[in-house]
């Protein structure tokens, strides 16, 4: 089964194939959130009228943990509902679980007015603008994941420590290692297929048990849906395999796991601007450059996700670009209709909606402030005297509250509830006693 409409979904459940609808949304931390309906429930009801969910859903921290300063949920305000709206475009099957589809919503207040700091809302206002422009966006993105033989039970119980990657070594491009893992990864490619993705390949990675799977590029708002479905199903295999999957940023002192974001822009007629229109493609990669720093919030939203950040590690530390140049923030890569700008800040722990709505935002300030684009970098950008990527997630909060290509974008509204996430990873943070501290300071200090 490729895809799911409303009509067979009404087939299959009235001849028992289906019996359960998950209705979700992509909260602010990249995760999918949502109620597990029955599919004749979703029919009769859900698919007319929607379904509640509680706004606190957009106004906690990753732990679930109840916290201050959001605008949109709090106790004094009573944590009242949103509801989540079917989007129907997004309906597929769900091959990993039984009898199971899924589709995702857009949440929308009483007055079925949009909740703007949720970030599908985000990435689609970015999408009108283009819209407005006559234009539109296609992207993929390249999610990098570490596989452990260990259980997420197992990994709980041992503190995440000493755990077992499912290989030993680098096994980027390896045939051999990766073909040791093929029980889980194909699984994963052929379960992504029949829910409707496009999976293009798989292979292995740097780091021990490190592998990427790869999906064909679609219209901007898909790519997003479908890498946080990907990453949600990808963990529940893992877990019906007795193996974990972590997206991590940075699980360990070797290399990270990235997601490396393409995105080109093509007109109404189909036709792709970059390819026939170099002042337009100029200015847009311009406006990359100039608001890089300013919205690595939108990027690189966790504490962890800064510790990527390191020479020599294929991960950016310069905010440079270059033509197939992987030690640039921003390569620029393929010919023809295929060029496109690779943005290779994010981690797998990115949320997809957000960052692709920055990376528009950006292009549309190079756009309207018709910005000339500096020389590319030829060599190692490592080394390249260029301003440099936020280190901290203290600088990317501080930055994204004093720039004004947020605020111009986003809106104050939204600027606020992203500022007061990021407050709120950074008192957890800097309140929490480390391994790395007791390790040093037990006995020695």
């Amino acid at each position: 089964m490729d895809g799911l409409n409303l009509e067979q979904l009404r087939n299959a459940a009235q001849a028992g194939r289906i019996d359960t609808v998950l209705l979700a949304f992509t909260d602010m931390q990249g995760r999918l959130q949502g109620k597990r309906l029955t599919a004749r429930h979703f029919l009769d009801s859900v698919v007319e009228h929607g379904a509640e969910a509680c706004n606190y859903l957009l106004a906690v921290d990753v732990e679930m943990n109840t916290v201050g300063g959001y605008e949109i949920a709090s106790w004094e305000r009573g944590y009242g509902d949103f509801a989540m709206v079917p989007d129907l475009e997004t309906l597929r099957p769900v091959p990993w679980h039984e009898k199971t589809a899924l589709c995702l919503a857009d949440l929308a207040w009483d007055d079925h007015a949009p909740v703007a700091q949720s970030p599908r809302q985000i990435l689609r206002r970015q999408l009108e603008r283009l819209t407005e422009r006559g234009l539109k966006a296609s992207a993929a993105t390249e999610l990098e994941f570490i596989v452990f033989k260990d259980t997420y039970e197992d990994a709980f119980a041992n503190g995440y420590r000493d755990l077992t990657p499912a290989n030993r070594y680098n096994l980027d491009y390896s045939m051999l290692a990766t073909g040791r893992v093929e029980p889980l990864i194909g699984r994963i490619r052929r379960q992504m297929t029949n829910a409707g993705m496009l999976v293009e390949n798989s292979k292995g990675e740097c780091n021990d048990g490190q592998h990427e799977i790869n999906f064909a590029y679609s219209d901007a708002l898909r790519a997003a849906d479908e890498h946080s479905i990907y990453k949600t199903g990808a963990k529940e295999i893992a877990a019906q395999e007795g193996m974990a999957i972590t997206f991590m940023a940075k699980y360990d002192e070797r290399e990270g796991n990235s997601c490396h974001i393409h995105l080109s822009l093509q007109r109404e007629d189909g036709s792709a601007v970059f390819a026939s229109d170099q002042t337009a493609f100029e200015q847009f990669l311009a406006g990359q450059l100039a608001a890089l720093r300013e919205l690595t919030l939108f990027y690189a939203p966790n504490v962890n996700s800064y510790k990527r950040f390191a020479a020599g590690s294929f991960a950016p530390t310069a905010v440079a670009w270059g033509r197939d140049n992987r030690t640039c923030a921003l390569r620029v890569v393929g010919h023809g209709d295929a060029l496109r700008i690779e943005l290779r800040l994010p981690g797998a722990d990115v949320n997809p909606y957000l960052a692709l709505a920055a990376m528009i935002a950006a292009g549309l300030h190079g756009f309207d402030h018709e910005l000339p684009l500096e020389p590319r970098v030829e060599g190692n950008a490592y080394t390249a005297d260029k301003p440099r990527v936020p280190a901290t997630l203290r600088e990317a909060h501080d930055l994204f509250a004093a720039g004004r290509v947020a605020a111009g974008a986003f809106g104050d509204e939204v600027v606020a509830h992203y500022l007061n996430n990021a407050r709120v990873e950074l008192a957890a943070f800097e309140s929490a006693v480390t391994d790395w501290e007791r390790v040093r300071g037990f006995e020695r200090l």
